[in-house]
């Protein structure tokens, strides 16, 4: 770890078309490359077709209920006690969360091969929505996780 000052988190800029920030936080998430338009195509397209699939109701707010749905409480850090290495549960903070759940939504979308990004991306949006999903999955994989090593809550520090 540095022992320099502690880097000075920049605030996330709103996207243009919505002019939401977890909006903007999901196009950078699925940005590779330094491909902002491509990242900003397949976002949109994706809310296109949620759009599509559910008429009466706006994208923005089912992104934001799956992203609540996705996102972790608490998780393990290993931490280093007398030469052993123990999975210590923390509360996750809240700027953590968000960033866990889109990744996942993200990464288990790009994981669906045969599927256009823009496709598997709304696909799992929605699943995330409903409660269900690979996202959701690897939620409750990392709470059972924690709750395995509640033992070991008193090595937090």
């Amino acid at each position: 770890m540095s022992r320099r000052r502690q880097a000075v988190r920049r605030p996330v800029v709103p996207d243009a078309k919505f002019n939401h920030v977890l909006v903007a936080r999901l196009v950078n998430t699925v940005m590779v490359c330094g491909k902002k338009s491509v990242a900003q195509r397949i976002v949109y397209g994706a809310f296109d077709q949620i759009t599509v699939k559910n008429p009466a109701s706006n994208p923005l707010e089912i992104l934001q209920k799956a992203v609540d749905n996705a996102k972790p409480r608490i998780e393990t850090k290993p931490r280093r006690v007398g030469g052993a290495t123990y999975q210590v549960p923390l509360e996750v903070p809240s700027d953590r969360q968000a960033a866990l759940a889109l990744r996942w939504l993200v990464d288990f979308a790009d994981k669906r091969k045969g599927v256009p990004m823009q496709q598997a991306l709304a696909a799992e949006i929605l699943e995330a929505y409903q409660g269900q999903g690979n996202a959701i999955r690897k939620r409750d994989e990392v709470h059972k996780m924690a709750q395995a090593n509640k033992a070991f809550a008193h090595f937090r520090w």
